[in-house]
């Protein structure tokens, strides 16, 4: 009997997995995940944005119009999120997984903790300035950015 032959490519399952951990932001606008692979296809960190830890969810604002108290003071970002989360060592020469281009601040994470690759999936905030300088840093330090297509596949989980 010869193998499957519809099984998901690496990048439809790790993208996927960033797309599941997206589901666990509580941001009533935007939700975000990301998955760090390691060069031979390990997973070793996922993160979504959300509130630090000990910062509880019901304490802090999450509106985005507020001058003086917004989310944007309190949430860390899926992609330094799962930077943080790896226990683990080095992430020189892994990839990450991102469902959103990533922004100025996370694209410095990034560069430093020495991520080769972004492979983003929407790039909505393509025009802002934040997008323009982390682009422009990416490809500075020498990371490839490689756009998610997606595939049209459907997978669905049932809990």
């Amino acid at each position: 009997m010869p193998k499957r032959s519809d099984y998901i490519t690496w990048d439809e399952y790790f993208m996927g997995v960033a797309i599941l951990a997206a589901q666990r932001s509580k941001d009533p606008n935007t939700q975000v995940g990301a998955c760090i692979v390691s060069q031979d296809n390990k997973i070793l960190s996922i993160g979504y944005n959300g509130m630090p830890l000990g910062c509880s969810d019901d304490e802090f604002a999450w509106g985005r119009d507020v001058e003086h108290d917004n989310k944007y003071f309190y949430i860390v970002h899926s992609e330094l999120n799962a930077i943080l989360n790896y226990r683990g060592g080095s992430l020189e020469g892994s990839k990450i997984y991102v469902t959103l281009f990533p922004c100025n601040e996370c694209a410095k994470a990034i560069i430093q903790s020495g991520i080769r690759e972004v492979i983003y999936w929407q790039d909505k905030y393509k025009d802002t300035p934040e997008v323009i300088a982390s682009k422009r840093m990416l490809r500075t330090a020498g990371v490839q950015i490689t756009e998610y297509i997606p595939t049209g596949r459907t997978v669905n989980i049932s809990v």
